[in-house]
């Protein structure tokens, strides 16, 4: 006789795109299962729709136009005849409509039923349920009255700093923290408005706010036969933003026994409420070792793969099984742990400004054998990818995994060391200061880390730079024009100096150094940067990697030239270089104070703040752009009067349009005098 509690299938469509797309096909297809994938048009080259066995286009690049649209997925499905949806994270995976939908049309829906998503996905609803539960919950409050006047009262009576969260949010958008009464409308505001155009509802909740706590989370499992386990913790406490950059397994707060009570809490919460699937119990950890409950993922999370390496499971290989109705594999006492694991999330991003969402083409990107072979790496990259600025700015997780907790984590910087990403500005090299600063590597990192430690982990490392500097000199004079040197010994020495002049750093706002270059002998270089001068050789030039002896030490570097910009990667730092040995001097003065306030990033414009004619002080909001789903408020450069007005809410715009223009005070006063 048949169970019934069984559902086979045996086409799976993913509905995401990018890392986790990849990541679910192949699982699946080490399972037997043929995968679809369903695309944007910005996405119609993405690895995740090559790799597929089908693909579908479901829309235009933004998210309301194709990864969120239910009917479009489903059609998708339809066409293909897959007869199963895993919703990866993100987009839709924490939506009950579509999990709905799924089951109205007859698809597996690889998560948690409808039901259980409509509990738990509402943070208000899951705090209610958690409490029934036994479960120590945040005091706050999670009321059906929403009006900002009820909020700011109960903010009041909670007492601030206080937490505002949107219901249905999660990877830290909707979220703001308020530390006093002045600040509280407008950061309402912007939660509001994030939420609504992350997740389709405004609503939100507030809760008091824990003071550098420990983000800890329990993964669990459960199926369909009642049977549920949890899979240790995870330690997600390096956030900036309120979103993860760093994770690791097992936490280094968590002992044995702390472990043993939160995976229970954790199992017997998911039981009341009969559970099946994946899902993520997030709490705060205090300082004296209290645990507190945040809220509940009804999904996979990006941050699994530290889990599967110190259980040896495979998580979506679990969800496949329990979405067929199979029950789990083992139990609670068969769960094993085994040494370490690390996760960084690489993300396009600067972190020198504000950490804002960067977008465009990934000119080099490899990953070198040493990294491939000791760290586990999800990325969709590839030479000339395309990173849009309609979704998330992560672009890939590295992991390592080591016996002990120093080894992983030496793993994982060289790891990052060795890695080259090119052409978009990541958060690589601050990630590598992270993983080195003394407190993270004792494992005393709290929510608080990056803010006060912000100082440290963004400092320019002139030394590294000035080295960089003078290979980059060698290479704009080796790779000009039609005489790039393969073979160093073809060339003429000279011994004139010939003069460069180039920018270091970011697009239009690199710091300019000058340098003098003399060949001296063939494959020698003396290069002359202020009062230092570098002496290089050239060991090998090849199309994307040089090697060089720099004062006496022989060492790597790769590199991509496209026109008058170099792109250099060289002891773990990438770096933007910008030739301007034939371009005009910039006049004095020029650009600077000109009242113009420009779009930091590409992005769509949520809200315009001010009108023409408004005084507005230094500092204050002119404009909130969103990107990469979230908000970024941009705010008047100085006091002055707005006198134009270049954007209009829900227009898209690209990097360094100017959105508003405003007189100056400084300059009115000037002109009036």
């Amino acid at each position: 006789m048949s169970d019934s509690r069984l559902t086979p299938f045996h086409k799976v469509l993913i509905a995401n795109r990018g890392e986790i797309a990849l990541r679910v096909i192949r699982s699946a297809r080490a399972m037997g299962y043929r995968t679809v994938a369903v695309y944007s048009t910005a996405d119609a080259s993405a690895r995740h729709v090559r790799e597929a066995d089908q693909a579908v286009c479901i829309g235009e690049p933004l998210p309301a136009q194709s990864y969120l649209r239910i009917p479009a997925i489903i059609e998708a499905a339809r066409l293909t005849g897959a007869d199963a949806v895993h919703p990866g994270y993100g987009f839709l995976a924490e939506n009950e409509d579509f999990a709905q939908a799924c089951r109205d049309a007859g698809l597996v829906f690889i998560g948690p039923s409808p039901e259980a998503i409509v509990s738990m996905g509402n943070k208000a609803g899951a705090k209610t349920l958690m409490k029934a539960a036994g479960v120590p919950c945040i005091p706050g409050y999670q009321g059906e009255d929403q009006s900002e006047e009820r909020l700011a009262t109960e903010a009041a009576r909670i007492g601030f700093p206080v937490m505002i969260k949107a219901t249905a949010g999660g990877g830290g958008r909707g979220m703001r923290l308020v530390n006093s009464a002045d600040e509280f409308p407008e950061l309402l505001r912007s939660a509001r408005s994030e939420a609504q155009s992350a997740f389709g509802n405004p609503e939100v909740i507030l809760e008091r706010a824990i003071i550098e706590p420990r983000h800890i989370e329990i993964q669990i499992f459960a199926d369909r036969h009642g049977h549920a386990i949890h899979l240790g913790e995870r330690d997600c406490s390096v956030q900036r933003r309120h979103q993860k950059v760093i994770e690791e397994a097992p936490s280094p707060a968590v002992n044995a026994e702390l472990r043993e009570r939160m995976g229970a809490t954790a199992v017997a919460a998911v039981k009341a409420i009969r559970y099946e699937g994946a899902g993520t119990l997030e709490f705060l950890l205090d300082r004296d070792g209290n645990f507190y409950f945040m809220e509940m993922n009804t999904r996979l999370q990006v941050e699994h793969p530290v889990t599967e390496a110190v259980t040896g499971l495979d998580l979506v290989e679990l969800q496949l099984r329990v979405a067929a109705g199979e029950p789990l594999p083992l139990t609670q006492a068969e769960v094993r742990f085994e040494g370490h694991a690390i996760e960084v999330r690489l993300c396009a991003e600067d972190a020198a400004n504000n950490f804002m969402p960067q977008s465009g083409t990934m000119a080099l990107w490899k990953m070198p054998a040493r990294l491939l072979s000791e760290l586990r790496v999800e990325d969709a990259m590839r030479n000339g990818a395309e990173i849009p600025p309609f979704y998330d700015s992560m672009i890939a997780k590295i992991i390592a995994h080591g016996r002990t907790r120093d080894e992983a984590r030496r793993k994982l910087m060289a790891g990052l060391a060795d890695g080259v990403a090119l052409g978009v500005t990541t958060n690589q090299a601050f990630l590598q200061r992270c993983l080195s600063h003394p407190v993270f590597a004792k494992g005393g990192a709290t929510t608080a880390f990056i803010s006060q430690h912000q100082a440290e982990l963004l400092a320019p490392d002139d030394a590294t730079q000035t080295c960089a500097a003078a290979i980059a000199a060698v290479l704009l004079y080796e790779t000009a024009g039609d005489i790039k040197l393969q073979a160093a010994g073809r060339r003429m020495t000279h011994t004139l100096p010939i003069s460069l002049r180039f920018a270091i750093g970011g697009e239009g706002k690199g710091e300019l150094r000058n340098a003098s270059v003399v060949l001296s002998h063939p494959r020698h270089f003396d290069v002359t940067l202020g009062a230092q001068t570098i002496a290089i050789d050239v060991v090998e030039l090849g199309a994307d990697a040089i090697r060089v002896v720099v004062d006496g030490i022989q060492e790597s570097a790769a590199y991509h030239r496209d026109g008058t910009v170099l792109l250099l990667h060289y002891c773990g730092q990438p770096l933007r270089i910008e030739d301007k040995t034939r371009a005009a001097s910039p006049k004095q003065g020029d650009a600077a104070g000109d009242g113009k306030l420009r779009a930091s990033m590409n992005g769509r414009v949520v809200a315009v703040l001010v009108e023409v004619g408004d005084t507005v002080r230094a500092g204050q909001p002119i404009v909130t752009l969103e990107a990469m789903k979230m908000e970024h408020i941009h705010a008047a450069p100085a006091a002055g009067k707005v006198t134009a007005l270049h954007v209009t809410t829900g227009e898209q715009v690209a990097a360094s349009r100017i959105v508003a223009e405003i007189e100056l005070m400084v300059q009115a006063a000037v002109v009036a005098a």
